[in-house]
């Protein structure tokens, strides 16, 4: 297939139209590339990371560093992969449009623009975890349709001297558009539609818990503001690598426990059902989390007890790590002794009565107490490896931070916000703070740095829970700065010294300016 054509293209050519046509090129090539991606995760065929878009994306953030991702989520927050996806098509277009402007110069050159992205991609899809051969046809064919549809706009017709007419042009580009648009939204529906996830969700069917959790009628303070003792699942954070929420359907979940056991386990959906399940209410909070931050959710979880797992794998007793894997390949050590009887880690299955929302890890994911999400809440999880940390190293830490990491005691003010205006006489100030393994004996508060003054705690079903605190404040009128700190139940404070995020999670006080009138 001769793709340089016979004849180069006319110096004449309008700059716009040679522009249109690199970004009509560029769409059909995406538009191809992720309409065949989807189809082939549709029938199963291959690993099903063959987007070139979503692969390029994830081989972004594998290598970006610590403080730029920090960054991301303190900017972006849980909207950060969308902006990075969008941040790529911005891009994508861009090239598009040069490989349109080269071409115009030079369609051989041009064609060249295309095919060093197409191998960009293609090794970006190659070099994800568990990629298989078959996943980097979506990109080879999507270029060459691509290359094709570059070519015949930038071609002069046979015989013709003056180049395309703005007629014919306008009718190739047409065509090309058309095509990009078909592929792009059958794409889309084929994403839509590839394992029936819903579907599967919809059909799962919660067993009774043999542990069922009972809340203190007082965890819920009357404060109008404050965060809720319970996070609702479409309110409660997401923090993680997946660009595109992997679709795992229950039927075809599959546990794998190994490394460094007496025996090999292999658990399925409907074997975990039947497993004696329990209740257990914990709150749990990324690394990323500043001081004051909401990167944190508290919620009722359903699961089986990770340490009754374990007991019938018989881990060597000189193991003290298990590194979990994703279903798209993401990896979290976490401590041994960390998911051990009386932890209450689970497999979870359900999430506040519900089973869990896809983009929280449906089918199964894990919840760890104490720990930060990025050394235990692994979602989608597919296999757990008994190890060591002196022979295995999980996704985050050679990216700056480390392998383990509890949580740190943290208290928050919910109530007023920052720059409120609030009316003088008495005002409740009220938040919430936590220290999993131990529980808050006692938050306090002083205005302007002034004395502290002791706080009221809402009740609190366990130690690995957040609780809600307020305090009654006579509000004078004038600007005034509020600070909190909270004590565990050992008597040991908050850290009050500021520390960056890297490596193991922030310190510092949380503080608000208010306004009294």
């Amino acid at each position: 297939m001769n793709l340089s054509g016979t004849a180069s293209t006319p110096h004449g050519t309008p700059r716009a139209q040679a522009a249109l046509a690199g970004v009509l090129a560029g769409a059909l090539t995406v538009g191809v590339a992720d309409l065949l991606a989807a189809l082939l995760v549709r029938f199963r065929i291959g690993s099903g990371q063959g987007s070139p878009v979503i692969a390029v994306g994830e081989a972004f953030v594998d290598r970006t560093p610590g403080w730029l991702k920090d960054l991301a989520i303190r900017t972006f927050g849980a909207n950060d992969k969308t902006v990075l996806l969008v941040s790529i098509g911005v891009v994508l277009l861009v090239l598009a449009l040069v490989a349109g402007l080269v071409a115009r110069v030079r369609l051989a050159a041009g064609l060249g623009v295309v095919v060093l992205l197409a191998a960009v991609a293609a090794a970006a899809v190659a070099t994800r975890p568990g990629a298989s051969p078959l996943d980097v046809l979506p990109t080879l064919v999507g270029a060459v349709a691509g290359l094709l549809a570059l070519r015949a706009l930038m071609t002069r017709p046979a015989g013709s001297t003056q180049g395309w007419s703005r007629r014919a042009f306008l009718r190739g580009a047409g065509a090309v558009g058309a095509g990009a648009l078909v592929t792009g939204a059958a794409s889309r529906v084929a994403t839509g539609s590839v394992t029936d996830v819903t579907a599967s969700r919809a059909a799962v069917r919660l067993p009774a818990a043999v542990e069922k959790v009972t809340l203190p009628a007082g965890v819920q303070l009357p404060v109008p503001g404050i965060t809720p003792f319970t996070t609702k699942n479409s309110d409660f954070y997401r923090v993680d690598t997946a660009l595109s929420v992997p679709r795992l359907r229950a039927e075809d979940w599959r546990l794998k426990v190994h490394g460094m056991v007496g025996r090999e386990l292999t658990l399925t959906y409907a074997e975990l059902l039947k497993l004696p399940l329990v209740e257990r209410v914990t709150t749990i909070t990324c690394v990323s989390n500043e001081v004051g931050g909401d990167l944190a959710g508290n919620a009722v979880w359903l699961g089986y007890p990770i340490s009754d797992l374990l007991q019938q794998v018989a881990p060597a007793s000189d193991a003290d790590m298990v590194l979990s894997t994703s279903v798209d390949g993401m990896t979290i050590s976490t401590p041994l002794q960390n998911l051990t009887v009386g932890r209450d880690a689970l497999l979870a299955i359900a999430m506040n009565g519900e089973p869990l929302p896809v983009e929280h890890g449906f089918p199964v994911r894990m919840v760890v107490p104490g720990l930060y999400g990025y050394v235990s809440a692994t979602k989608w999880v597919t296999d757990l490896k008994v190890t060591r940390f002196d022979r295995d190293q999980a996704y985050w830490t050679p990216r700056g931070y480390s392998a383990k990491a509890p949580i740190k005691l943290a208290s928050r003010i919910d109530v007023p916000g920052s720059f409120a205006k609030v009316p003088k006489g008495k005002a409740a100030v009220a938040g919430v703070a936590w220290a999993q393994g131990t529980g808050i004996s006692r938050v306090q508060v002083r205005v302007d740095a002034g004395p502290w003054a002791n706080a009221r705690l809402a009740d609190a079903p366990g130690k690995n829970t957040w609780v809600q605190w307020v305090w009654e404040w006579d509000a004078r009128p004038g600007t005034h700065s509020l600070e909190c700190r909270a004590f565990d139940a050992n008597g040991v404070p908050q850290i009050s010294a500021s520390a960056p995020i890297r490596p193991n999670g922030t310190t510092g006080l949380d503080s608000t300016s208010v306004q009294v009138v």
